[in-house]
């Protein structure tokens, strides 16, 4: 008797997406599963490079591929919007109008900015003296902007959390200090950033230490800024409480949330994302319902490490959670980030649900060869060769030596009691 083939359904073919469908078509028996994925375009985009663009470190063909060639054979892209999910019917309808069946549900849907929730950030400044870096669009028009930048203030600023990536914009601004320096520009240019967190970063090491780099950098601090609206006329951000900074240039981080079709579907919280178990990634309200990378509401970083460790959890468990067998591994939030210092240098952090970052060595315990909470020549280095392994080894669901789950050890672990 022949055994019904299932269905797997994966929505998204961002970096969780791609990774997932690849992964899962070399575990899962073609004869017993067919899996698709569905995006909206055929337009793969390298996010992190995204920071590179305003200042022509990279060009737009190193950030851009076609889907279709990052994804093995047998794997179906369809290429359409998604109108609706129907977790109960197990059925997810597209913008032309198909419906698509499933046997199991991975949302790999991502979080997007959303300026259109700011008052004023839509207005006749943008992408005039108002910019955004976080697509692709925003980042070649803040390109032409640089170029035409002769001094006054630029002023960084991100509008709540989470959002994709929470150490880009601190990465942006030592980047243009940097920048700025290099084209004699920088004392005629006054820099500022303003975040809604109390400090440059949600943890007490990792704050102090990007807290002196800013200073050491005279870079101006606005903290606990919760912006309201964009005073256009008087080119202003102004936050609740009436604190007012002018700007000649802005460089914005909008409010990120989740994909419209998860709140149109009646999926997610109040930004959009879907509630999930923290260790399975199985979603709360379906048992057949996964969510992996930015779509999900997980207590960590919006980060591409994150979708990456997240994955690893997931192909472990898929194949025995399907079957009602228990899960053999749970992802324990394991994110770390490079963050970019200017100069050739950089920082890396390293931490996950429970523990904050702390200096020590990464990936070989005491050995390296990057270094932690530390600005180095090899972090820098690690950030560019990250973009190759991207392409190649990462999206493809390629071995990539390096722990899905964050140790201890070779980490200073004597600065946590006094945090």
């Amino acid at each position: 008797m022949k055994v019904m083939t299932r269905r797997l359904l994966v929505l998204g073919a961002g970096t969780a997406g791609t990774m997932i469908a690849n992964r899962m078509r070399r575990v899962l028996d073609a004869r017993d599963w067919e899996i698709t994925i569905v995006d909206k375009d055929d337009v793969h985009l390298y996010q992190p490079g995204f920071l590179f663009l305003p200042f022509a470190t990279y060009r737009p063909d190193q950030v851009r591929r076609s889907r279709h060639t990052l994804l093995a054979d047998g794997i179906d892209l369809v290429l359409a919007g998604v109108e609706q999910i129907d977790a109960g019917a197990g059925t997810v309808t597209l913008g032309d109008g198909r419906v698509l069946a499933y046997d199991q549900l991975v949302i790999t849907t991502g979080t997007s900015p959303r300026p259109d929730q700011t008052p004023g950030m839509l207005g006749d400044l943008w992408r005039r003296d108002v910019f955004d870096f976080y697509t692709f669009d925003g980042a070649m028009a803040l390109q032409r902007a640089l170029q035409q930048l002769t001094g006054g203030r630029l002023v960084v600023h991100v509008t709540d959390m989470p959002i994709k990536c929470p150490v880009a914009p601190l990465e942006f601004v030592f980047l243009a200090d940097a920048w700025l320096r290099a084209r004699g520009m920088r004392e005629r240019t006054e820099l500022v950033f303003a975040t809604p967190l109390s400090g440059a970063f949600t943890q007490p090491v990792a704050a102090e230490r990007l807290g002196s780099l800013l200073a050491d950098r005279d870079i101006r601090v606005e903290t606990d800024y919760l912006v309201e609206r964009i005073d256009e006329q008087g080119k202003a951000l102004v936050s609740y409480d009436e604190r007012r900074i002018d700007f000649d240039l802005l460089v914005t981080v909008p409010l990120n949330m989740g994909a419209e079709v998860i709140t149109r579907s009646g999926l997610g919280d109040e930004l959009g994302y879907v509630p999930v178990d923290r260790h399975t990634l199985r979603s709360r309200a379906y048992e057949n319902v996964f969510v992996v990378g930015d779509a999900a509401d997980l207590p960590t970083s919006k980060a591409g490490s994150v979708a990456h460790f997240a994955v690893e959890t997931f192909v472990h468990n898929f194949p025995l959670l399907v079957e009602g067998r228990e899960p053999v591994d749970a992802f324990d939030g394991h994110a770390n980030c490079f963050v970019e210092t200017g100069n050739g240098k950089g920082l890396l952090i390293d931490f996950d649900y429970d523990t904050q970052p702390l200096p020590g060595t990464y990936p070989l315990p005491w050995v390296g060869p990057m270094r932690l909470l530390t600005e180095t020549r090899a972090n820098h280095l690690g950030k560019l060769a990250f973009r190759w392994l991207y392409w190649n080894a990462l999206l493809p669901g390629r071995p990539i030596p390096l722990p899905a789950h964050m140790s201890m050890r070779g980490k200073d672990t004597s600065l946590l009691a006094a945090a």
